[in-house]
């Protein structure tokens, strides 16, 4: 009975420790509006996971020209070609070339808003406790 109740003990205090010991990014500051994302819960937290707006977004808009072998040119892109900082950088300057050619017109600013919590979600380091800041 005591090793049964040991063992219950211990797999509880190491799932309580597992579940906060999550390195997923549950905020991003955005520096364009100003504001804090929360993206761990409420709508954020479904629009930035993959099949959600931000994830859509990124699949439909950029994904079709940053594809393997693409015709367009474009480099390759993926959630994790950038780190998390990385990627607001890109979205804060708008200086990337297809920010500046029109190929992100066809998203609204809360879609590249969605679209820029998705990938800081899903980076390079985003399970990373110190690089997802």
């Amino acid at each position: 009975m005591r090793i049964i109740l040991i063992s219950a003990l211990c797999c509880l205090t190491l799932t309580a420790m597992a579940l906060s010991a999550s390195a997923t990014p549950k905020k991003r500051y955005d520096a364009k509006t100003e504001s804090c994302r929360i993206l761990d819960s409420g709508p954020l937290e479904w629009e930035s996971l993959p099949w959600g707006l931000g994830g859509k977004g990124f699949k439909q808009v950029c994904k079709s020209c940053h594809t393997r072998d693409n015709d367009k040119g474009a480099r390759y892109l993926w959630e994790e070609s950038k780190s998390s900082k990385g990627w607001n950088r890109i979205f804060t300057s708008m200086r990337a070339e297809c920010a500046q050619d029109g190929s992100w017109a066809s998203l609204s600013d809360e879609q590249l808003l969605m679209v820029n919590d998705y990938l800081y979600r899903w980076s390079s380091t985003s399970l990373s406790r110190n690089d997802s800041a």
